[in-house]
């Protein structure tokens, strides 16, 4: 199987040809580019006051406000510091890079600007971590609506975090697809004994969520991981974020890939 990047490749290589060409003496150039992302989000990456030597990359989240409420914000300014700048307007979060003063980390600078979205997932996730870690029962359910009809929900108990994603399934034949996908994945759990434990549910919510408005329908289906601290350490949670959050994309590339096999 094939892990997806969890940098926006286009955006952290478009930044390293500009501090390149601004290293090698020549001439910066205007840049206009938007970028799609998975999850409906957006990059724009364009100069400030038609000032060349500025570079603003900018995001666009959909669901950004509801990760607000979960630290979104003071992540962002833990990672990027001084980097961050004033918002571009319809966008969500900006960040500057200046070619006339360039640092001397700046191919990480670039790769660190190509994981916002990453970034801008992971304040979910370390919040329930660190309920989990300190024992905070009780905390109320993350609900991320990430998608048009799909929704990530975190909920953390004192042994466990549990990750569920909703989704859709297009056609009946991604039904049957992802179901054989799921079963590959809890396979491989048997293989390894450090893998978080992966359950699936179709037309129906799980359990974690009985009660609640998850929706049901014949092309409705649940992913859940049950996260232990072997997981969400503060050692192993990078890995854990960077892999979770991409879970969607993975699934649906995976099955679209089988179809036209």
């Amino acid at each position: 199987m094939i892990l997806l990047e969890i940098n926006n490749r286009i955006v952290e290589d478009t930044l390293i040809v500009k501090f390149r060409n601004a290293l090698s003496g020549a001439k910066a150039e205007s840049i206009d580019v938007r970028i799609a992302d998975f999850d409906g989000v957006l990059f724009h990456i364009s100069n400030v006051n038609a000032d060349k030597t500025k570079v603003r990359t900018s995001i666009s989240l959909k669901f950004y406000k509801q990760l607000q409420e979960h630290g979104a914000d003071e992540l962002l300014k833990r990672e990027y510091g001084d980097l961050l700048t004033d918002t571009e307007d319809g966008y969500n979060v900006s960040v500057l890079i200046n070619l006339e003063n360039i640092p001397a980390d700046w191919e990480a600078v670039a790769k660190k600007i190509g994981l916002l979205k990453r970034n801008c997932f992971a304040s979910v996730f370390e919040k329930y971590f660190d309920f989990q870690e300190q024992g905070e029962e009780g905390q109320k359910r993350a609900v991320i609506n990430y998608r048009n009809d799909e929704t990530l929900y975190v909920e953390a108990k004192s042994d466990r975090v549990t990750v569920v994603f909703s989704t859709i399934f297009r056609d009946e034949d991604d039904v049957i697809i992802g179901k054989v996908f799921m079963q590959e994945l809890r396979e491989g759990r048997r293989a390894s004994h450090t893998a978080p434990q992966v359950l699936f549910s179709h037309r129906e919510p799980p359990l974690e969520l009985a009660k609640s408005d998850a929706r049901v329908g014949d092309n409705i289906g649940y992913v859940t991981f049950v996260l232990f601290p072997r997981h969400t350490s503060k050692e192993t949670r990078g890995n854990t974020i960077n892999l979770i959050h991409m879970f969607r994309d993975y699934l649906h590339y995976h099955i679209k890939a089988s179809s036209v096999q």
